[in-house]
């Protein structure tokens, strides 16, 4: 061995391909044939070839990193939070990108810091609040972002999330249909409303607005995540609303204690009180019973992200804001 590094023209002979098949198959950046990728890919194993990063970036002018700002707060499920993170990675890689993950809750100050750093070449950035503090300093910034999640003003922003106030409308339609007449959403611990979390308060909005136009009566209350404060909550909600028939979960971490509250108040479900929850499907199958449910699709959620920020690192138009429509599951829950 002369030591000497192999060159990607070396690969693409080896290949029988072009250079640029070559380097489409590394970034993947195009798309191309299964069978040319497992060949170039084939080549590049048989001849060690490694691509040179530092020489990618200087030609680029790119890190290629991305950041995904996730501050880890309370009220937070972290499980949930990771399969977005997972996602966010997994779909990075596809486009030859790292992930630097960024959990300090520093705000604006932690942004302008990895901005100024010249380590990532664009970001997104999760657990968006309503009024998020953020969000001005986002529309100043050369790097690219785009927001899991949707601030009250997007002007000038690239969001994308589940519906979410579609979801909670989707779960009284449900119930509704189904005869119940007084229903109840457990949300999200306080903090998170106090916080003007997006996607709770917007979840919130649905359910609440939907239970009107549905002529049933609804209630909204947050919901902490202990099992002792569940069956407080439960308890309570029982005593207060006799003839409540129907539930909805947005709180992953609470969900199964909600089950075990109601078993522990006396109530079957369904047969008692229909319950239908928002939530990874994961969860909801596990369940006993497994519940209806709303999927929270972070894989989709998570790639499309990625998308958009690769297209506005190329350049390409994209829209303001995608909202992913909402699917229910039924299960034995309701």
């Amino acid at each position: 061995m002369s030591g000497r590094a192999v060159t990607i023209t070396e690969v693409a002979r080896h290949a029988g391909v072009a250079v640029s098949t070559v380097s489409y198959v590394l970034s993947g950046k195009r798309a191309i044939s299964a069978d040319t990728r497992r060949r170039v890919l084939d080549s590049v194993r048989t001849l060690g070839y490694h691509p040179n990063a530092g020489a990618r970036a200087l030609a680029s002018r790119r890190a290629n990193v991305i950041a995904l700002v996730l501050p880890l707060r309370a009220g937070m499920h972290v499980p949930v939070l990771m399969q977005f993170a997972t996602s966010v990675v997994t779909a990075a890689r596809r486009y030859d990108h790292d992930v630097l993950l960024l959990t300090a809750d520093e705000g604006p100050d932690g942004l302008r810091r990895a901005a100024a750093s010249a380590l990532v070449d664009g970001l997104v950035l999760m657990d968006v609040e309503l009024h998020d503090t953020r969000v001005p300093l986002l529309r100043e910034l050369a790097e690219p972002s785009v927001l899991i999640g949707f601030p009250a003003d997007t002007t000038g922003l690239t969001c994308v999330d589940l519906d979410f106030a579609r979801a909670g409308t989707l779960c009284v339609q449900h119930l509704a249909a189904r005869g119940h007449r007084e229903v109840a959403l457990l949300g999200a611990p306080a903090v998170v409303y106090d916080r003007g979390t997006g996607y709770a308060c917007r979840t919130r909005e649905g359910f609440t607005e939907a239970a009107a136009a549905h002529g049933v009566t609804g209630v909204a209350l947050p919901c902490e995540e202990t099992f002792d404060q569940v069956s407080d909550a439960v308890g309570g909600l029982l005593e207060a609303r006799p003839g409540l028939t129907g539930l909805v979960v947005h709180n992953e971490a609470a969900v199964n204690h909600v089950l075990g509250a109601l078993r522990q108040h006396g109530r079957r479900v369904p047969e008692d009180v229909a319950v239908v929850a928002i939530c990874p499907d994961d969860i909801a199958e596990r369940s006993s019973p497994a519940l209806t449910s709303v999927l929270i699709p972070a894989e989709d959620v998570g790639r499309e992200a990625v998308r958009l920020l690769m297209d506005k690192l190329e350049g390409r138009a994209v829209p303001d804001g995608t909202l992913l429509a909402p699917r229910l599951t039924v299960r034995a829950s309701t």
